[in-house]
């Protein structure tokens, strides 16, 4: 049998297998409008007219650099305020006119009162025995919310933190040393924040106490890690200080 002439033989069209593109195709050519905003930079975004006096705008602009309070939160704020005017607006500046005037900074443990030695300082009731070193005057807060300790009190300022280049002498500790060393104090308690920073400064002040005989004790493992005092709730803070541990 004789295959036919053309069974086993391939010849493709002349055009398979040869790509043209398209002579556009791959080139980017941007819009004119959108070339000439590119090179110009952006646009400065248009200023809206303010629709409060120069006064008003100062009360938001102050009450946004807040804790928690934004732009919009501080207008909301500051309308609140202007609403209620004889009833919170002028007793709130009252009371912070009197506040800046007369508000100290506790020679003995930092806190803040209108008086010094403060009222915690002054309170006969308290344990001389029982010291608590904390951060802040925030954290002193929240442990006397909590009703968690009768001791006295120590506020360092801060934590060491060699980042933000606060070291020891940024530190309040001279005068807990000199506490310390006076006498009557048996148990120190450490009530710093569960941080990297909090606790380098926890074996930090451990090692300063260690000459002078006194128990250094530390909060326990109810505070979480990476957790701070002010934002925890009075049930953790008690159950921290009651099971608080040998460093």
């Amino acid at each position: 049998m004789k295959p036919h002439p053309e069974v086993g033989t391939f010849k493709p069209h002349p055009e398979v297998g040869t790509f043209k593109p398209h002579p556009e195709v791959g080139i980017f050519k941007p819009h004119p409008e959108v070339a000439r905003r590119a090179l110009e930079g952006p646009t400065p975004k248009s200023t809206m007219a303010s629709v409060t006096g120069p006064e008003i705008e100062r009360l938001i602009q102050l009450l946004a650099k807040l804790p928690g309070l934004g732009p919009r939160s501080a207008r909301r704020a500051a309308l609140h305020l202007v609403k209620k005017r004889e009833q919170l607006l002028s007793p709130l500046a009252d009371a912070m006119q009197v506040a800046s005037e007369r508000i100290l900074i506790c020679d003995t443990c930092g806190n803040i009162d209108t008086l010094s030695p403060c009222t915690l300082c002054s309170d006969p009731k308290r344990d001389d025995t029982l010291l608590v070193v904390v951060e802040d005057v925030a954290d002193l807060w929240a442990l006397e919310r909590a009703g968690a300790t009768a001791g006295r009190y120590h506020v360092l300022g801060g934590v060491l933190a060699a980042l933000d280049g606060i070291g020891p002498k940024d530190l309040n500790l001279d005068a807990l040393i000199a506490r310390v060393a006076s006498g009557g104090i048996k148990e120190v308690i450490l009530a710093l924040n569960a941080t990297v920073d909090g606790q380098t400064t926890a074996h930090y002040i451990t090692d300063l106490l260690s000459p002078y005989g006194v128990i250094v004790t530390k909060l326990a493992h109810g505070v979480p890690v990476g957790g701070e005092l002010d934002y925890l709730d009075e049930g953790t803070l008690t159950a921290a200080m009651r099971q608080r541990t040998a460093v």
